[in-house]
């Protein structure tokens, strides 16, 4: 085991992809000289070359469509996504040919191509380059939609990732690009908890709280703080979010009886909205309250002074606790009843 950041684990885990199978490429913009903007891809043009680690130009439509053609010849693209917010170019592409390339085909044609995407706020960035834009992937059938929340599993799940035939839209939190972890660089892929399956991250008894990405640290935090309150809390970390692992969720809110969902995009239509309808369809004998979701704002990314109002914090978390163990909350005041 070897201690990494995210960052660095991401990039063993390309270097190891890339070693293993002479298929595999990387592609994006600034991904070459200098290691992209974040530096995730840093040497790896030194040890593989220019025809494997591509310089793009500033076109996403045109980094994704080649990367459909090149998977098309079977061949196993890595497609890095700048910002969040530029995957936008790219989502004809994504959505009506990568998507569904195998589907149309027959199954004659399979897109073994992941797209990685430095993903969501927390780091003082404009809008463009804080965004959430998961659930739009997560409502496009054909695509495995992935967020990671700790080294570990960004190295083990990139190279699933790589190796999955499927098209995979690969979410990486920026803002825990540089938290440390624990990380096993020689973890056999056939030994490793499968790519759609997820985690419990803090076993608890009275509340389930399901989230994903840098939401999982926020989460594991709000739930030590309400252990000193006599109050258990499950994090479950989905790290798939399509498809999504009902097995454990549902066993889970089974098990507490009230679940909360966190995650950092906005509330309208997000994929809390999609996990507590399914949830309750699945679940709505063992509910004693009602689900509560504690999402982002439904606004445009504001500006770095204010995103700390933005995202999904510990005391918001903590109040939808209260809210689903029939608590005083913000809605109800914090007077006794």
């Amino acid at each position: 085991m070897t201690q990494l950041t995210m960052a660095k684990a991401i990039n063993e885990g390309l270097r190891r992809a890339m070693r293993d199978d002479d298929r595999v490429l990387v592609m994006g913009e600034d991904i070459g000289k200098l290691g992209g903007v974040f530096r995730i891809t840093d040497g790896l043009l030194d040890e593989f070359g220019a025809m494997r680690v591509v310089d793009t130009p500033l076109a996403e439509s045109g980094i994704v469509g080649t990367a459909v053609g090149l998977a098309y010849r079977g061949y196993r693209p890595v497609v890095e996504i700048q910002f969040d917010g530029f995957v936008y170019p790219a989502f004809d592409q994504i959505v009506c040919q990568v998507a569904k390339m195998h589907y149309r085909s027959m199954g004659n044609v399979r897109m073994p191509l992941t797209i990685r995407i430095p993903w969501a706020g927390g780091v003082g960035a404009a809008e463009h380059h804080s965004e959430s834009p998961e659930a739009y992937f997560v409502h496009t059938a054909g695509l495995r939609v992935i967020a990671v929340s700790n080294p570990q599993d960004a190295h083990t799940m990139l190279r699933q990732a790589i190796a999955s035939d499927d098209p995979v839209v690969f979410f990486e939190p920026k803002r825990l690009y540089h938290a440390k972890g624990e990380v096993d660089l020689d973890a056999d892929l056939a030994d490793a908890a499968p790519m759609g399956l997820a985690r419990v991250a803090r076993p608890g008894s009275d509340v389930t709280l399901l989230t994903y990405g840098a939401q999982v640290v926020t989460a594991l935090d709000a739930a030590m703080a309400a252990e000193d309150e006599g109050v258990s809390i499950e994090v479950i970390d989905l790290r798939s979010l399509s498809p999504v692992d009902y097995k454990t969720v549902t066993a889970s809110v089974r098990k507490t009886g009230r679940v909360v969902v966190t995650h950092e995009a906005a509330r309208e239509a997000g994929v809390g909205a999609e996990l507590v309808a399914s949830v309750t369809e699945r679940c709505f004998n063992y509910l004693e309250s009602a689900p509560v979701r504690v999402t982002g704002h439904d606004i445009p990314y504001p500006p770095a002074k204010l995103e700390k109002h933005h995202l999904p914090d510990l005391d918001r978390i903590l109040d939808a606790v209260d809210r689903v163990l029939d608590r005083p909350n913000s809605l109800t005041g914090v007077m006794e009843r």
